[in-house]
């Protein structure tokens, strides 16, 4: 890259990226990341907008700090695959995540048979009526 620089008669430019400017955006993002969790939210805004905050971090730390920005776009796009395939997965994870979310309470099963209860049987409690 000096011989480049020394035949053509004036030297090279690298502009790196701004290291200080992606900390202070990535400062930025966890402190709205803070805002977001204190707010009185619903459980699935708060969950969304979460994700979508950490996305934008990893974006910021993938492009700038593992230096994807300055590479060619080929290695970009091989960056890019994981991430549909992760993205896929997790939409098809979703009907059972949303499931299990909405059941907060175990409900047992109902005893059917003397055998189950074991020896010594125990009625349940009288139901009071209002």
């Amino acid at each position: 890259m000096t011989t480049q620089a020394a035949i053509s008669g004036h030297e090279a430019e690298h502009s790196g990226p701004n290291y200080i400017a992606v900390f202070i955006y990535l400062s930025i993002l966890t402190a709205i990341e803070l805002g977001v969790y204190a707010m009185g939210l619903p459980q699935v805004a708060k969950v969304g907008l979460l994700i979508a905050l950490a996305f934008a971090k990893a974006v910021l730390v993938a492009m700038y700090f593992m230096h994807l920005a300055m590479e060619r776009r080929a290695l970009a796009i091989i960056a890019i695959i994981p991430l549909i395939l992760v993205t896929f997965l997790c939409f098809m994870l979703l009907p059972d995540l949303t499931t299990r979310m909405w059941t907060r309470f175990d409900h047992p099963r109902p005893v059917t048979s003397g055998a189950e209860m074991g020896a010594h049987p125990v009625a349940p409690p009288a139901m009071q009526t209002p």
